[in-house]
């Protein structure tokens, strides 16, 4: 079998209003809110750059010139930092090379399908990645890898398609996508034979659940293009990934790190204080707090 081509495209949705923390994000996108200093998105593209992912390609709304202004030269801060002696080495993992970020604009809410849709004509022909930067993907501690670079090495040997999954509690599937099981090909990879969106628990095919993280082929830019509406009358990608398993391979990569849902305000609070307390430079300021908080 020959090689498959690699993922040098990453595609991040990222037009979505966060209503769930309003006020906060009337004038600020959620996907900029901070976890402790860096904000959601950075923590996403810093994982697409260590997977090898050269191209990140930003599906926006109204309202989020934030996200792109964040990957821009900030002249006057760098200038007045140079002037303090300031290191601009903070800054680094905000620059990129001109022509390594794009954005496309989703005019109507259609749902996260229509959203991978709107970026088909960069996309192209070729395989590519999604990041849902909601879903906070870290690293296992002691030299872990991210969930993207363990994807991209598990598709170096499979080919075709692939989506990131964690195991959870049985009794807690009904809130998740779960995928149905096929062979295990390994400990951490399975394929897929089917994909159910919050299934009852007595009805769950496994207590894998889907997490934000995928690597898909051009072909489903042909299935969302009929842009057939599912579940809340939106459409749906999940119903287009489902529409190709069979046709193509199509497997799961179980996760091996921590995930944090930075969709909803306790997950969010939940990474902000697990990443504050393994940082060498707060963490035991932060454990403390914490320690004075609960007692």
């Amino acid at each position: 079998m020959s090689s498959p081509k690699p993922i040098k495209k990453a595609v991040f949705p990222v037009a979505g209003l966060g209503t769930r923390f309003l006020p906060a994000t009337k004038a600020i996108p959620k996907e900029m809110l901070p976890i402790v200093d860096r904000p959601l998105i950075q923590y996403a593209v810093d994982e697409a750059r260590e997977a090898g992912i050269e191209q990140m390609i930003f599906v926006t709304g109204r309202g989020k010139t934030a996200i792109v202004e964040h990957f821009d030269v900030a002249y006057e801060l760098e200038d007045t930092m140079r002037e303090r002696g300031k290191d601009l080495g903070v800054l680094e993992s905000s620059r990129f090379v001109p022509g390594d970020i794009i954005t496309v604009r989703q005019q109507v809410p259609l749902g996260l399908g229509h959203a991978i849709w709107c970026a088909r004509a960069i996309v192209g022909d070729e395989p590519f990645a999604i990041f849902l930067p909601d879903e906070l993907m870290i690293a296992r501690q002691g030299g872990g890898t991210g969930c993207m670079k363990q994807m991209v090495d598990a598709y170096a040997q499979t080919g075709g398609n692939l989506i990131s999954v964690l195991e959870i509690p049985r009794d807690q599937v009904s809130s998740y996508g779960v995928i149905d099981p096929g062979a295990q090909v390994s400990d951490t990879l399975t394929e897929v034979t089917g994909l159910v969106e919050k299934p009852p628990v007595d009805q769950a095919p496994s207590n894998k659940i889907v997490s934000g993280r995928y690597i898909l082929q051009p072909e489903v830019m042909r299935v969302l293009e009929d842009q057939e509406k599912g579940a809340g009358g939106e459409i749906q990608l999940t119903d287009a990934m489902a529409r190709m398993i069979g046709t193509q391979p199509f497997h799961a990569v179980t996760f091996d790190g921590r995930r944090y849902d930075c969709g909803s305000k306790t997950g969010f609070v939940e990474a902000t204080l697990a990443l504050a307390m393994e940082r060498e430079d707060m963490g035991d300021e932060v454990r403390a707090i914490a320690r004075r908080l609960l007692g």
